[in-house]
């Protein structure tokens, strides 16, 4: 989303919008490169004159082509990969490695013009005499300046691609790092206005607890469930990090309470993985999702309701797929998302912006939610950076 209904043009990722940007950075680019070469003080007091201009700019044209092999793999590969990343020796292997690229393709292209008899590569002399047959002992000394030449204008390129680049890509990140300070704020002040007073609750469900352990053991199994639970929602959840297994603690805490609630009807499976403790994810992020499988799935099942959850580990990516059985839809009915899971979608595009992918079908009877999000691994972090950052960076990052 762009920070202003009128930043579109700057900020806006539709298709339309990027090629406008992009159109009008090469062509303001190719017009400030063609009058510095049209207006060339030097190549003026050696000639006397200024250089045709049309002839000028279709020579710019062939010089400014070639500077998209280096300002695109720039934009596009090293700085989200290398440069965002911290992994500064890497990227400039690869700027190197396409200035090179784009230095000789603009220089062979410069050459393989056939027409092209006196191009103005330096104000001293020109790169092609009339007679190119017999090369002069500097010929390749004429190369190698033009080499030099090209190359300087593709860095100078793509400095400035990038200037616009970096400056997008921080003031978004601020923009979003405001969002989530706002909906931290307000979803404290809900926690506010549901807790009341936490401790107080927590005390009279233990007291409750202590009561029915004798009279019904079933139902002091359920309250201590449930104060766990609320215990994690309410102090847990306003965290910016929490460590991955205990979040699948406590969903199979929930879980558990549902099926005590359901006895023996409920079929359900569950598959999580074991050793993830140097994972971490923002708390309260998949259980919308199981809370709703429940809410709207299962329990309008008058027979046979089942959930089917599995959440793997595949180096710090998780993937969960969750079904759950439903009762057919009839013509007039219309199946909603909950609150719950709008709010959840919110905090995936804040928090984990180009990191996750969500996916929610609903076939005829089932209900499948496919989800996978980047996480971040403590040890990797350190093992990158030399040093544990904090819990709140890592959210913010």
């Amino acid at each position: 989303m762009s920070p202003f209904p009128d930043s579109k043009l700057i900020f806006s990722d539709e298709k339309k919008y990027r090629f406008r940007r992009h159109l009008l950075f090469w062509f303001f680019w190719g017009l400030y490169f063609g009058l510095v070469r049209e207006l060339n003080p030097i190549a003026y007091k050696n000639t006397g004159q200024f250089a045709n201009g049309f002839k000028t700019m279709i020579e710019t044209f062939f010089l400014v082509l070639p500077q998209v092999v280096l300002v695109y793999p720039l934009l596009y590969f090293i700085l989200p990969r290398f440069i965002f990343t911290g992994k500064y020796y890497k990227a400039f292997f690869w700027v190197l490695v396409f200035s090179v690229l784009t230095a000789t393709l603009s220089t062979t292209l410069l050459i393989a013009i056939p027409w092209h008899k006196a191009v103005y590569i330096s104000a001293n002399f020109k790169l092609f005499p009339p007679a190119i047959g017999g090369a002069s002992k500097d010929f390749w000394a004429k190369i190698s300046l033009a080499y030099v030449n090209t190359m300087l204008g593709a860095l100078t390129c793509a400095a400035l691609a990038a200037s616009f680049k970096l400056f997008k890509h921080y003031y978004l990140k601020n923009h979003r790092i405001q969002l989530l300070l706002k909906e931290n704020i307000a979803a404290q002040l809900q926690i506010l206005r549901a807790q009341v007073h936490p401790h107080f609750l927590f005390n009279t469900l233990n007291n409750i607890f202590s009561q029915t352990q004798t009279e019904s053991p079933k139902g002091s199994r359920m309250i201590m469930g449930l104060s766990d639970t609320l215990r994690y929602i309410l102090y847990e959840g306003q965290k910016p990090l929490v460590p991955l297994q205990q979040e699948l603690l406590m969903i199979k805490e929930y879980i558990d309470l549902e099926k005590i609630r359901y006895g023996n009807k409920l079929e359900i499976h569950i598959s999580t993985p074991q050793k993830v403790n140097d994972i971490y994810i923002a708390p309260l992020v998949l259980l919308p999702f199981v809370e709703n499988c429940f809410k709207h799935g299962t329990s309008n099942m008058l027979q046979n309701p089942w959930v089917n959850l599995t959440i793997e580990m595949k180096d710090t990516r998780l993937v969960m797929k969750l079904m759950n059985g439903k009762e057919p839809l009839t013509g007039n009915q219309n199946n909603k998302t909950g609150i719950g899971i709008k709010n959840v979608k919110q905090r995936l595009d804040l928090l984990y912006k180009n990191q996750y992918a969500l996916q929610i079908r609903e076939d005829k009877e089932v209900f499948i939610v496919d989800l996978w999000i980047k996480l971040i691994s403590v040890q990797k972090q350190v093992e990158d950076n030399g040093h544990s950052p904090s819990l709140l960076n890592m959210a913010y990052s």
